[in-house]
């Protein structure tokens, strides 16, 4: 099983940052050397994409040789990738460049798995390869590497192989990161405890509605999220309304783009996170989620389908719920949710019901949580529940975690009191 640690990278000094900063740079140099020939190549039918010039003996100094390759291939990787999209007809562009010198590269490498080593312990600690110009010039030693500060507590100390490790200038965070894949034996998995089920309804206001077959239900808000990430979204088309004919964006452009994804992302594997331990502490095996374009064809708005595809990146979203939920050895599933959020759970109308906002209502004399109901009635569909609900956990984001809020959930409490186990 392939995983990932991610974790923060200090230099020690001004001198070992200065020499980091260089190293990425001169990497970002690179990539666009080598993207900018095969760009030409591309466009000349005569020439090989995969047939460049040889940079080892221009940038091996700088960035050891190992890099150079690594770097290299990255860029082949990306270009096939872009000739994969392209045969299927979802090419989006070619393989772009890390910034410009003029504007600022974007900092970034990628360091061989055999040319670096991560140290665990009390002082964790990440040795990086680097050319012998910069050794000479930093006062290293012919055999001694960068030896850089690291902070996090990584998910997996112990792996079983190390995989090509990403560097990079976090500008939002400003401060050093790094991604290093590993591989684990899957003898190292969790199991559940039990074999409860739950059920997810994605929304658009509140970004999960989650019911179990033990009775507890979850609501993590969105709102705020939405609000900034349409905020920025704003700024960049007020950016882009500012550009020369001919141009279509430009390095603030990309910062900007690039900070409302990595929010985005943040949060969201927070939450996958948060809502797998939740859940397996709940004893929960198998977890469904509601394929959201079902919702999208029914009944949402043209608002609210547009910021939903926009923030959720629903593939990538459920991708990485499955991830998470592998290492407690539980499953993801995707199933139809068609109408669950508008069915009253009291008579079983779709047509009758009312939803406004977080209200879902029905002549019946239902009144609940609308998302709730909705990851309830999922719930049902999928499996026999025979548990009441108990009071729903509602939960914020505070740019870091996810909290629970002291704030109950509105509409808990229902009309009909024969149903005030549904949503609540």
């Amino acid at each position: 099983m392939k995983r990932t640690n991610t974790f923060e990278v200090i230099p020690q000094s001004d001198a070992d940052e200065e020499l980091l900063r260089r190293l990425l740079d001169a990497s970002a140099a690179l990539w666009n050397e080598i993207n900018y020939e095969r760009r030409e190549h591309y466009a000349d039918s005569d020439e090989d994409v995969w047939e460049i010039s040889e940079y080892r003996g221009r940038y091996g100094g700088t960035l050891g040789a190992s890099t150079v390759q690594q770097i290299e291939r990255k860029n082949r990787e990306a270009w096939k990738s872009f000739f994969a999209l392209q045969k299927k007809g979802e090419a989006n562009g070619k393989p772009g460049f890390w910034g410009n010198a003029e504007d600022g590269r974007e900092l970034r490498t990628y360091i061989r798995n055999t040319s670096y080593t991560v140290e665990w312990g009390e002082y964790s600690r990440l040795e990086i390869l680097v050319g012998h110009d910069l050794k000479e010039e930093y006062g290293l030693g012919y055999r001694e590497r960068l030896r850089l500060e690291v902070r996090g507590e990584p998910n997996w100390k112990e792996y079983d192989k190390q995989g090509r490790l990403e560097l990079f200038w976090d500008e939002n965070a400003q401060t050093f990161r790094a991604f290093q894949p590993v591989t684990i034996d899957n003898s190292r998995l969790a199991q559940p405890l039990a074999s409860e089920e739950a059920a997810l309804d994605i929304g658009a206001n509140n970004l999960v509605a989650c019911t179990t077959t033990t009775g507890q239900q979850y609501l993590y808000e969105g709102r705020v999220l939405f609000e900034r990430f349409r905020e920025t979204t704003r700024e960049i088309a007020r950016l882009q309304s500012l550009l020369e004919d001919g141009r279509y964006s430009s390095h603030r452009i990309r910062r900007l783009y690039d900070r409302r994804t990595k929010r985005r992302d943040h949060a969201q594997d927070a939450l996958a996170r948060d809502l797998i331990e939740r859940l397996y502490d709940e004893g929960v095996s198998t977890v469904y989620v509601g394929a959201l374009t079902d919702v999208l064809d029914t009944h949402w708005s043209v608002e609210t389908n547009a910021k939903t595809h926009n923030f959720w990146a629903f593939r990538a979203f459920v991708n990485r719920l499955a991830c998470t939920a592998e290492e407690y050895g539980m499953s993801v599933e995707v199933r139809s949710e068609a109408w669950t959020s508008q069915e009253c759970p009291n008579c079983g109308s779709t047509t009758d019901t009312i939803r406004h906002q977080d209200t879902l209502t029905c002549p019946c004399g239902f009144e609940g949580h609308a998302d709730l109901t909705a990851s309830e009635t999922f719930l049902r569909r999928q499996t026999t529940v025979t548990r009441s609900m108990a009071r729903p956990v509602c939960l914020k984001w505070d740019d870091h975690h996810w909290s629970e809020s002291p704030r109950s959930v509105p509409n808990e409490e229902h009309t009909n009191p024969q149903v005030a186990s549904v949503g609540r």
